[in-house]
């Protein structure tokens, strides 16, 4: 089935405010009063009065037939008013003037794709990544078109290369997730008609299931799929790592002392049997799989912490301490900011213990302000999501 975005309407919307904040404004031999007719509209645009800054563009058109930019202004304006087909004309007379216009194929693409003419407007835009390859919304609006016209691949390609322009553009994000998402569910399907009864289908549903947070399920296909290939490196680690999820740590501890006689070299899985160990208060089993993991990779943040945790438990103190040290210097500011924080916690409880008092308070004071940072940037969010929530809602009232 043809996959069509719902969101046609909004990220027009916020598409055109970035681009219309300023309107080409550039003509080669115009008159003053063209200057002044370009001025006005351009002035009519950003003050949002859209019929203003089409009588403007207009009347500049109508002096000034031959001026490519001065048809593309007219285009936008036409098409934030929703007048695609005389956008779409406007548009073609500026490309017909000028062939290599940044931005005049973007819009005829986007005018097109709101017309449903989409093999056309994903040709548009190809040309204009042509023109603009390192316009992040050009490969953005290629890539919603392949999207809707079914073809997959390329579009979540398209959508690679915008969010590598711009990797925080959450318009692009979204529509680059979903694009993979879709490519992944091809290929599901076909690898189901090529051996339905393979145990890789029982493996993906049982990702599918644990994702969707049916464990028991997860837990059946993962069954399922070990009945068929028990040696298969992988497998028994998603089991562990479902009933891990679970809390149910003596299973999860089985299935990946399970993995690890299949690959003893796999440090994932034997960091994760360290934690399971350690939660268990099994403790010298804990330091000793945290200790082999630290041999085979000696920056790994998150094992330095969890022996941190061991050390301290075990009341070396001091030892936990240099391990809490070590994953602070190792995670430094990115990716896991968590283990910083923790990590800072775990150091001032050890130098509280050995009387340390201002080191003590050094790493406590650290604490503190990173768990302040984390709640106050989760507050933040939280309110983003509103705004965007009521934005879109507000937008959705406009558009109907």
């Amino acid at each position: 089935m043809e996959y069509r975005p719902r969101s046609k309407r909004f990220l027009l919307s916020v598409s055109l405010v970035a681009v219309l904040a300023g309107p080409c404004q550039y003509a080669s031999g115009q008159s003053a009063s063209g200057e002044n007719l370009l001025a006005a509209g351009n002035a009519a645009m950003r003050k949002g009065d859209l019929l203003e800054a089409e009588h403007d563009f207009a009347a500049y058109v109508a002096a000034a037939p031959s001026s490519a930019e001065g048809h593309f202004n007219l285009g936008l304006v036409k098409l934030q008013q929703k007048k695609l087909d005389d956008s779409i004309a406007e548009l073609k007379k500026s490309i017909a003037l000028k062939p290599r216009m940044r931005g005049a194929h973007l819009f005829l693409g986007i005018g097109l794709y709101r017309l449903d003419q989409l093999s056309a407007a994903s040709a548009a835009l190809e040309e204009e990544v042509r023109i603009s390859p390192s316009d992040p919304v050009a490969w953005m609006w290629l890539g919603v078109s392949e999207l809707a016209e079914g073809h997959n691949k390329k579009a979540a390609a398209s959508l690679d290369k915008a969010a590598e322009l711009n990797p925080k553009d959450v318009d692009i994000l979204y529509h680059q997730g979903r694009a993979h998402m879709l490519v992944s569910k091809e290929t599901y399907e076909e690898m189901y008609k090529v051996a339905p009864d393979s145990w890789r289908i029982h493996q993906v549903l049982a990702q599918s299931f644990a994702e969707a947070d049916r464990p028991q399920d997860a837990i059946s296909e993962c069954n399922k799929a070990l009945e068929l290939r028990p040696n298969e490196p992988g497998l028994h680690q998603q089991l562990g790592d479902v009933y891990w999820s679970q809390n149910d740590l003596a299973k999860a501890k089985e299935e990946f002392l399970a993995e690890m006689r299949i690959d003893p070299y796999n440090v994932d899985v034997k960091f994760k049997l360290a934690v399971v160990s350690l939660e268990r208060s099994e403790m010298d089993e804990a330091r000793q799989l945290l200790t082999d993991v630290l041999r085979a990779q000696p920056n790994f943040a998150a094992a330095h912490y969890q022996l941190g945790r061991v050390e301290a438990q075990l009341q070396n103190n001091d030892k936990a301490a240099n391990e809490f040290l070590a994953a602070i210097h190792d995670a430094g500011d990115a990716p896991d900011t968590e283990i910083v924080k923790q990590s800072y916690y775990g150091l001032a409880l050890a130098y509280r213990r050995l009387q340390r008092t201002e080191e003590a308070r050094a790493a406590m004071d650290s604490f503190t302000r990173l768990k302040q940072q984390a709640e106050a940037e989760q507050s933040q969010k939280l309110q983003n999501k509103l705004k965007r929530a009521d934005h879109e809602k507000e937008k959705s009232t406009t558009n109907d």
